[in-house]
């Protein structure tokens, strides 16, 4: 992706909505929170869920996977996934938490356009 590209049109995305776009090769994510638009990768980091077949919570999108959480703000991990004890341990082996990519986004003229490069990425602030 060079410059910014046009993903989708605003009125059609109602607060608290998200889906999957294609972009040059690229699945993205574009989601509506909070009166601002989001994109990212829309597949999950932990196991490739996508991430449009999830929920959307505020900013908070869940994998309808394995219900790893992502903050489309900065990609942050907010859980990454819901098993516990040595499921968890060796899920967590097999990947370690890893945020999710974010990238620009603008506005203009009732379009809303991806940029060409990624957000930088927070760090994973997990309770284990």
């Amino acid at each position: 992706m060079g410059d910014f590209i046009q993903v989708a049109v605003e009125a059609e995305f109602m607060d608290g909505t998200m889906r999957q776009v294609d972009v040059d090769g690229h699945e993205l994510l574009v989601a509506r929170a909070d009166g601002e638009f989001f994109i990212a990768d829309n597949r999950c980091p932990h196991l490739g869920g996508r991430l449009s077949k999830g929920e959307l919570d505020g900013t908070v999108v869940t994998c309808h996977l394995h219900h790893s959480m992502f903050d489309l703000r900065d990609g942050r991990v907010v859980r990454w996934t819901d098993w516990t004890g040595p499921v968890l341990t060796v899920a967590e082996l097999a990947r370690h938490p890893r945020p999710l990519r974010t990238y620009q986004v603008r506005v203009e003229d009732g379009f809303v356009f991806v940029g060409p490069e990624q957000l930088p990425v927070a760090e994973a602030e997990l309770p284990y």
